[in-house]
């Protein structure tokens, strides 16, 4: 990058993620190491062990969240008004929700329920250790999510908006 350097570019950041820098001059070593979010540098060529030495360092700042228990016990599902009968849903298996008018829509690996009810009210069942409110239509299992890009998340399959507001605290 002849006119813009990683550092210029880390700079811009508002709240920059975890950084694992990458370069082929070992010089720039001492400054990089001067910003809090610069978690190691890597000098080209770069091995497999030291590159999993590196990632290593990264995952020690990373909360690691422990998998929703697929076990039914009470905590692990709730019950949701469907076509006037109440079913029985794991909560491990929802990956999504999402606001359609006065209904909601859950998601799960095995199969999909329209639900009347409100956002709020489904939100309040929910593990918040799992659970975020990523705009005001949708609901993602953070343990879910395959990729976040720009003001979007990839859950499974559903590309989902995540508001400017909460895009902040997904990101924490």
């Amino acid at each position: 990058m002849p006119t813009f350097s990683g550092f210029d570019f880390i700079q811009t950041l508002k709240n920059p993620p975890k950084i694992i820098l990458t370069t082929s001059d070992k010089n720039l070593a001492l400054e990089a190491f001067e910003y809090k979010s610069v978690v190691d540098y890597l000098v080209k060529p770069i091995s497999k062990e030291r590159f999993d030495k590196s990632l290593e360092k990264l995952e020690a700042f990373v909360p690691v969240l422990e998998p929703i228990s697929k076990e039914n016990t009470t905590s692990d599902f709730i019950y949701v008004n469907v076509d006037r009968r109440l079913v029985k849903v794991n909560i491990a298996s929802i990956y999504l929700i999402e606001a359609k008018g006065d209904y909601i829509n859950i998601k799960t690996q095995e199969k999909n329920y329209i639900v009347h009810s409100t956002l709020k009210k489904i939100e309040d069942k929910l593990p918040s250790n799992y659970f975020f409110k990523v705009h005001r239509s949708f609901i993602i299992n953070i343990s879910e999510i395959i990729d976040i890009e720009d003001n979007t998340a990839l859950i499974q399959k559903d590309v989902v908006p995540v508001s400017r507001s909460n895009k902040s605290e997904l990101m924490k």
